[in-house]
């Protein structure tokens, strides 16, 4: 009987340490799993990485997961990019986001110990975001693409409006602008058309820059380059002034400005599917078997057509042309096709 009573009053001292102890300490009962920390460093606020930023929340928001998350915006500035990426490793946060490059890359170059996601990297091997997948070293990064097919983009702007010298602005402190200027080039020259770029270093050079070589092009050219797209409507009202025809490859920023042309990603498209790469480092994925993730499907850009701006400057658009296009601004309205 009192051998009894020692194991009952054992008994009953284990569960009064048990019921006192932290939730913590115990398995998650339904519905109290746990709540993942998602940090978002974004370079600059424009449209375009608006919607991504947009896209990445609603995505994991309507998702099985429980998250929070913490914006912070970099304004332009490396510095700040930095400071924010020190703020998410001192916070422990869970996953990091980079929107565009520079924001990508200071979480990269400090946050060693937790995912690193990237959203709207044009070249991410160029950025120094991807490894040799071909060799065994491990990473803590993957993430989305936002590289254009350039080539067809161009080729089709050319027969257009079939310019003899081509411009851009790019932004020379940036990978991607940096590329894609290579890129433009080598197109442009393979096409018989000349090119000239003007390089600039924050948003508010972007117009000087557009005023300095106007007068030496008959085309503008404007590629996935944050700094410049962040001050899009500069670089409209002077190619509209000059009566020279505008190419704005991010089209979440062209709706209220005068472009010719425009054809790329919905951004919120690409918001989605960065937020559908941090749903799979949740579920246990390794970044290093997730990578880069390029889009290839062509649903997945949009052509749009300004047929303001093309009987502005007297240019005609091939019916077959329009006919491919997802919107035409037309009278002043947005036509959805």
């Amino acid at each position: 009987m009192k051998r009894i009573s020692i194991l009952l009053l054992t008994f009953l001292l284990i569960g009064t340490y048990l019921i006192a102890q932290p939730a913590t300490e115990t398995d998650p009962a339904p519905g109290t799993e746990k709540t993942y920390t998602i940090g978002i460093s974004k370079l600059v606020s424009h449209p375009a990485l608006d919607a991504i930023e947009q896209g990445i929340m609603d995505q994991l928001e309507a998702s099985d997961f429980s998250v929070t998350f913490d914006n912070q915006n970099c304004n332009g500035e490396i510095a700040t990019a930095i400071a924010i990426a020190q703020k998410f490793k001192s916070d422990d946060k869970d996953i990091v986001v980079g929107i565009a490059t520079p924001a990508a890359q200071a979480l990269a170059q400090i946050i060693k110990d937790k995912p690193v996601v990237f959203g709207a990297i044009t070249d991410p091997l160029a950025a120094g975001l991807v490894v040799d997948y071909t060799k065994t070293e491990e990473t803590n990064i993957a993430g989305v693409s936002d590289l254009n097919p350039l080539e067809l983009q161009l080729e089709t702007y050319f027969s257009i409006v079939k310019p003899k010298t081509l411009g851009m602005i790019y932004t020379s402190s940036e990978a991607n602008g940096v590329v894609q200027m290579e890129m433009a080039r080598e197109i442009s020259e393979a096409n018989g058309v000349k090119f000239v770029a003007a390089a600039i270093s924050n948003s508010s050079e972007v117009k000087m820059a557009a005023q300095s070589i106007i007068d030496r092009v008959d085309a503008m050219y404007v590629a996935i380059d944050n700094t410049v797209v962040s001050a899009i409507p500069s670089v409209s009202e002077v190619c509209m002034k000059a009566g020279v025809p505008l190419f704005n490859t991010d089209t979440t920023s062209s709706e209220n400005i005068d472009f010719l042309m425009s054809w790329g990603f919905n951004y919120y498209t690409v918001g989605v599917e960065t937020g559908k790469v941090v749903e799979r480092i949740i579920q246990g994925e390794n970044p290093k078997d997730i990578g880069s993730i390029f889009f290839e499907d062509p649903a997945q850009f949009e052509l749009w057509f300004n047929l303001d701006t093309a009987d502005a400057l007297g240019i005609t658009i091939d019916e077959s042309l329009l006919a491919n296009a997802k919107v035409i601004i037309k009278d002043g309205k947005k036509q959805i096709q």
